[in-house]
């Protein structure tokens, strides 16, 4: 008997969020102080006399460490944290109950809204990953333009956790830790109780990206971190996809200490600092997340000129509850100036899942998932997630995401341009001054 999509029983998002359990806030603990102590992670905290919960807590989001950090720096307060549903997958009893609450990532889900709100109410603290996934590269990424409305919504203050160092010692290319000490964060109240009604949330915005910008590769140089990992470079072409020296994409790789271009053969070594240097030739950029930022501009003067297309065959997987994935089989992924497309058959019964560029402003990809299932787009409904993986040879997930926030942006631009060009009349080619 075949059955429908439809007819898959979903995580039941409306489930009201569950105060962290006494009896497993030791665990909590438990689970986090020796990964702390190992790695002899300095907390600092800045305008936090006095703050107790509620508060909403934002931290910027490098590796899993940062979970076991937030649970120490905010000791002994017990929270409620907001999770990724694949978080959820096997073990959703225990998540619930040690505070979790599921999300879908990078929707607007009004629930959720709800669910912080009820945290409040309880006088707990709630923790917020605003970024939404790893970092790709050790800095800071695009924050939802909500978050400012949501402090307005809740009325409580906000306290932001930047921790460095996570990426350098597992970074998401590749997540071998490295045993980095003196790891550090800062725990600093952004916005007072007070403060609520008197700032506008675009105010609230400001304060909050201003917080969120990091660099850790520039903090290991800065703070002269060594590591001697042999295998440091390895992975990271999945970030540094695009060769600055002959612009070839797709055809980087990286082993051991070294990153090349299999096309123009040219290479780079990574030192124990965290830097990358041409081995002949001229370095055309020694700190990765200048490489990062310099494929962004590539991408959006593909956006730009309206040139930008990926389509691919792909499979896909659903993960519609917390026990698991299910497997959807082939479909085709086309991804474009309108946005996203996924179109498939599951059972004979056809689906698809269309997000405009304008609704997503990221997405979240995962190199070689779980270590066996290769790199992937997670996409996300309100009552699904979709892992998608493209079967074409060559391309690269990083390039997606870049595209997704490129997009989001260049879409946000052409419809104020529009919106203005209304305003003032220009559309019917009639000038404005004649108008007033």
């Amino acid at each position: 008997m075949n059955m429908h999509l439809s007819d898959i029983k979903r995580f039941d998002m409306l489930k009201k969020p569950i105060r962290q359990r006494h009896f497993l806030r030791p665990l909590t603990w438990l689970l986090s102080y020796p990964a702390v102590l190992a790695h002899r992670v300095k907390i600092t905290k800045i305008g936090m006399h006095g703050i107790k919960p509620p508060y909403l807590l934002l931290c910027n989001h490098n590796s899993f460490i940062d979970f076991k950090v937030t649970t120490v720096a905010i000791f002994p307060h017990r929270a409620n944290y907001l999770v990724a549903i694949d978080g959820f997958i096997g073990r959703e009893w225990l998540l619930r109950n040690v505070g979790c609450i599921c999300k879908r990532k990078f929707t607007n889900d009004t629930v959720m809204v709800r669910h912080m709100k009820k945290v409040a109410d309880n006088g707990d603290v709630i923790v917020l990953y605003p970024e939404a996934r790893y970092s790709l590269c050790g800095t800071n990424a695009i924050l939802p333009e909500s978050l400012g409305k949501l402090v307005k919504l809740l009325k409580i203050p906000v306290v932001s956790l930047i921790m460095h160092g996570h990426h350098v010692n597992s970074p998401f290319w590749n997540l071998k830790d490295r045993g980095v000490k003196h790891m550090e964060a800062v725990l600093a109240q952004l916005v007072s109780k007070d403060e609520i009604d008197l700032l506008d949330h675009n105010e609230i915005n400001d304060r909050i990206n201003t917080a969120f910008k990091y660099d850790d590769f520039a903090w290991q140089r800065e703070k002269k971190i060594r590591i001697d990992y042999p295998e440091r470079a390895k992975g990271l072409h999945k970030v540094l996809y695009q060769c600055p020296a002959c612009y070839t994409q797709y055809r980087m790789m990286s082993e051991g200490i070294k990153l090349w271009c299999e096309h123009c053969k040219k290479e780079w070594n990574m030192s124990e600092y965290g830097e990358l240097t041409a081995v002949e030739g001229a370095t055309e950029f020694s700190h990765i997340p200048d490489w990062y930022e310099w494929e962004r501009e590539q991408v959006r003067r593909e956006v730009e000129n309206g040139s930008y297309r990926f389509e691919s065959d792909v499979t896909v997987d659903s993960l519609p509850n917390a026990k698991g994935f299910i497997h959807l089989g082939n479909g085709k992924l086309t991804h474009d100036m309108k946005g996203f497309l996924l179109e498939g058959e599951y059972e004979g019964s056809p689906y698809s899942v269309s997000i405009s560029s304008r609704a997503l402003y990221s997405c979240h990809i995962e190199y070689n998932y779980l270590g066996k299932h290769g790199d992937c787009i997670d996409l996300n409904t309100l009552t699904d997630t979709y892992y998608i993986y493209p079967k074409c040879s060559e391309f690269s997930v990083t390039k997606i995401a870049l595209a997704t926030e490129e997009l989001y942006k260049f879409s946000r631009t052409q419809s104020s341009a529009a919106a203005v060009k209304r305003t003032l009349g220009t559309g019917d080619g009639v000038s404005a001054t004649s108008r007033l």
